[in-house]
């Protein structure tokens, strides 16, 4: 990995904002910090930036995940007043804004997920503006459309999603640059591929079926795939999606020529292919397709394979998980887990 700002420390930078000088990453807020993203996410900014300086916010209950063990609270990102009142109380001058309908339940209930996504997206930008916050704003490869190169898909393309959750994301990137562009207000974030987790359960997204087939390949050695079994796609290790989400915060600011939605990536495959892997360590799994025509259209209007290269030369992305380590990462983690939950 290249160095960011001072070699690779991990002292908090200082960037001149709106005129005056202020340090940044010291005192995080999560937004969405229970979903997907954020249950591993928020463990790893607590390790970082300390455990009482990162606060976790949802409009659930906790109910024993791993942000349990620092500062949590209910925080609705749609009711902008409340968004400000707890990134003021808590003195935060960083914001995961992680809090989104994703793409399959987005299609279910398109206005609500309209609202969610970019709604509260405009009103953490603006809190965020107000305060003086730095803030992450994750895209996804659901930002681009068929008409997109697939393979590989450039960093700066044609974008003309056929999703609500894609056209939020395409619109979330251009009021994030708008943001930037127009009140200097320091807006970073990523396109994250399908990601791939042991700790929270999927959350209603188009790549579901690579999380949801370790949880039957392990209890029945058997898996019925939404997706064809060709069917192609950019996918990520949440550990390596984590560590992408923090490095470009860490990034030097005079090394990015982007500011937002980075392409980042890290492994392609099948349906099929996944099956084998998992095959290496569990012989006896089968794999059956039964494939729901919504999500196998919306799978089939996004990338094969990001080009990432701006992420590398900007601020030196590398990801450290392929295929085969994932697959025996995650048998490994998901065993541990289901057996500890007697399952």
């Amino acid at each position: 990995m290249k160095a960011r700002g001072a070699g690779n420390s991990l002292a908090p930078r200082i960037q001149q904002n709106h005129g005056f000088e202020r340090e940044l990453m010291k005192r995080i807020l999560v937004t969405g910090a229970l979903g997907q993203v954020g249950s591993e996410l928020v463990p790893a900014l607590r390790q970082r930036y300390g455990q009482q300086n990162v606060l976790a916010t949802d409009i659930r209950e906790n109910d024993g995940a791993p942000s349990d063990e620092g500062p949590f609270q209910l925080v609705d990102c749609t009711k902008p007043e409340a968004l400000h009142d707890a990134v003021t109380a808590f003195a935060a001058d960083t914001i995961y804004h992680l809090a989104a309908i994703l793409s399959a339940v987005g299609e279910a209930a398109p206005l609500k997920a309209y609202e969610v996504n970019l709604g509260g997206l405009a009103h953490t930008l603006e809190v965020a503006r107000v305060r003086g916050c730095a803030v992450f704003i994750p895209s996804s490869i659901a930002a681009f459309g068929p008409s997109t190169p697939p393979d590989p898909t450039p960093q700066d393309t044609i974008q003309r999603p056929t999703t609500m959750y894609g056209v939020t994301k395409v619109a979330g990137e251009l009021l994030a640059d708008y943001y930037f562009l127009r009140y200097g207000l320091d807006t970073r974030g990523v396109r994250y591929p399908g990601l791939i987790s042991y700790l929270a359960p999927p959350g209603g997204g188009t790549t579901d079926y690579a999380v949801e087939i370790f949880y039957e390949a392990i209890r029945e050695e058997r898996y019925t795939c939404f997706l064809k079994p060709d069917t192609r796609l950019d996918m990520m290790y949440m550990p390596d999606a984590v560590r992408a989400s923090m490095e470009v915060m860490e990034a030097d600011p005079s090394d990015l020529k982007h500011r937002n939605a980075f392409n980042i990536a890290a492994m392609q495959f099948t349906p099929d292919e996944l099956a084998a892997a998992i095959r290496h360590h569990i012989p006896g799994f089968v794999m059956e397709y039964d494939v729901d025509p919504l999500r196998q259209g919306i799978a089939e209007s996004w990338p094969r394979r990001l080009d990432d290269s701006a992420a590398r030369e900007e601020w030196g992305w590398a990801p450290e998980y392929d295929l085969e380590d994932m697959v025996a990462d995650m048998l490994s983690n998901l065993r541990q887990k289901l057996a500890g939950a007697g399952v």
